[in-house]
């Protein structure tokens, strides 16, 4: 019950971050994507079933905020499962893998976003969305998984030591 409180408590911090001091800091109104860094790090450290519920609570916090429901829900959960079938490949200290899949996982988002909302509407300038959106998200998403990553390692750390004890 601790695990589930702590996460979903930094799970709404990431989203009032993101959705508010990190608009300030906007690089061409791009902003990173904190709450798929927390989808793709629980799913990789703990597993499928771990990424499928943050996941999909992350995917629902973005869809109440920008009015679809159940889209971003869908992606988000898809993204948290994915990446928990390479839980297996773990491994403690290394901050290789989990930039790797979260940009790749930041990379699907945007081309998965396109698809469903602009591609759908007659909006067909891929290029230029992988451009202007969908590349500046995955560097700026990338340079705040190096910082975030850690903190969610620790985070992760502490609350198995905590399981144990208890």
């Amino acid at each position: 019950m601790k695990r589930k409180i702590t996460v979903i408590l930094m799970i709404f911090f990431c989203f009032i971050l993101q959705s508010t001091l990190f608009q300030q800091f906007a690089i061409a109104s791009i902003v990173p994507n904190l709450l798929l860094i927390i989808t793709v790090s629980f799913g990789f450290i703990r597993g499928k079933k771990e990424g499928i519920w943050i996941g999909f609570l992350c995917g629902l916090l973005m869809d109440l905020s920008v009015g679809t429901i159940g889209v971003n829900a869908l992606f988000y959960t898809a993204i948290g499962y994915i990446n928990g079938c390479f839980y297996h490949i773990f491994y403690d200290d290394d901050i290789r893998m989990p930039i790797f899949f979260v940009a790749v996982s930041d990379l699907a988002y945007g081309i998965a976003v396109y698809a469903s909302m602009f591609l759908l509407r007659g909006r067909i300038n891929f290029f230029y969305y992988l451009r202007r959106i969908i590349i500046p998200e995955v560097l700026y998403t990338l340079v705040m998984t190096i910082l975030l990553y850690k903190i969610i390692y620790r985070l992760n750390q502490w609350l198995e030591k905590t399981e144990l004890k208890g």
